[in-house]
């Protein structure tokens, strides 16, 4: 009898063990933290550990580059992508190789947005990047203009293959290229243009020959009211509305798409202090509530409802946060929302009602020095 008792006592640890082995695998997300590295203490990129389930975090390695604000990953999780911010000639554009355990970033690649025999201006301030594992493309916000990388069959940066500029609409309009997104059928690439007040449609071609280009058939897809400043861009789970956060105005427009078109659903406002600096949007992983930060004055998360029906928007709060959250991400799980709070060197952890999709402030703060982007890397 105590032998099988024993034995059961020894069945049930090892049940114990296993479960505790694979929900670590589960929550334990690797994070990647893109930031300025211009006036400040940071090195570049930083990786960590964090836990979805209980918001604990582990800092587990640095890549030195010079100002990464935006990083992607390769589709299959085997590269990093990131921009290098700068409008004085140094700008460009990073890939680096993820270790079997993705904390390693090594054998970095820098190409320059700057075409040959190009002005310094042109490509300068990468904002933010996408890749499909084809192809890099950054949108270049001061540059006005958007760059296309090729890549290799291991995924590391080629030459730039394509570069479109756009000119401003009238002397008080100069183009600000702040988003690019793929569509949801992957048929176009979307283009948000602070300056203009539009929204571009590029037909995506990715099997083209070395003289054909990638991005054509430019279309205003849409024509945001003036002085609103389009910023950023996210879709629903099933493709039929877009959201689109404007740095300027403050408002959040949601968007019905197909085939390439959008036609205005709502214009709702998100901002409540007037600061003209809003910043970026993302939905939850149950895809019931949205979310968009404001900087400059009343620092802060908009939250709204989702009606699954109609995609429209109900604002049902506002979480204040630190100084200037230009970037958040939610984990996989929804349990916690992080804030890049830039001017505070901290990412700010809050955990997410999912029932309300109210936020919560919690006791733990990461601390990095003016942290603007932040990338949890898929589970295996």
């Amino acid at each position: 009898m105590k032998k099988l008792q024993i034995l059961l006592f020894l069945l049930g640890a090892i049940v114990t063990l296993y479960s505790f082995a694979q929900d670590g695998k589960v929550n334990n997300l690797t994070m990647y933290v893109g930031t300025y590295t211009e006036g400040g203490n940071s090195k570049g990129i930083y990786t960590y550990n964090f836990n979805q389930e209980n918001g604990t975090f582990e800092l587990l390695n640095t890549a030195t580059a010079a100002n990464p604000s935006f990083v992607t990953l390769s589709p299959e999780g085997k590269r990093l992508y990131a921009v290098s911010e700068y409008n004085d000639g140094r700008q460009g554009v990073y890939s680096f190789d993820l270790s079997e355990n993705k904390a390693q970033l090594s054998h970095p690649v820098f190409l320059s947005t700057i075409p040959k025999n190009a002005l310094s201006q042109v490509g300068a301030d990468p904002c933010y990047i996408v890749s499909d594992g084809k192809y890099v493309i950054t949108a270049n916000y001061t540059g006005g203009d958007i760059s296309v990388f090729s890549l290799d069959a291991e995924g590391r940066l080629q030459a730039e293959v394509q570069h479109i500029a756009f000119a401003g609409r009238t002397p008080e309009h100069v183009a600000h290229i702040h988003c690019i997104i793929p569509s949801p059928d992957k048929k176009y690439i979307l283009a948000t243009d602070l300056g203009n007040d539009r929204v571009y449609r590029f037909r995506y071609n990715k099997k083209v020959s070395k003289k054909a280009e990638v991005l054509t058939t430019q279309q205003v897809a849409y024509k945001v009211s003036d002085g609103q400043g389009p910023r950023h861009l996210t879709f629903s789970k099933d493709g039929r509305f877009a959201y689109l956060i404007n740095e300027l105005g403050g408002e959040c427009v949601v968007l019905n798409y197909r085939k390439g078109k959008l036609k205005e659903v709502q214009r709702i406002m998100a901002d409540e202090g007037g600061g003209r600096g809003s910043a970026d949007i993302h939905i939850s992983p149950d895809w019931r509530f949205l979310y968009t930060s404001h900087r400059l004055k009343k620092d802060g998360i908009a939250i709204f409802a989702i009606n699954p029906k109609n995609g429209t928007l109900t604002k049902i709060g506002y979480q204040l946060t630190g100084v200037h959250p230009r970037n958040f991400a939610i984990t996989p799980n929804g349990k916690y929302l992080l804030v890049a709070c830039r001017d505070n060197n901290k990412i700010q952890v809050f955990q997410r009602n999912e029932t309300t999709g109210e936020l919560t402030e919690t006791s733990q703060e990461i601390e990095v020095d003016k942290p603007t982007c932040i990338l949890f890397a898929k589970s295996n």
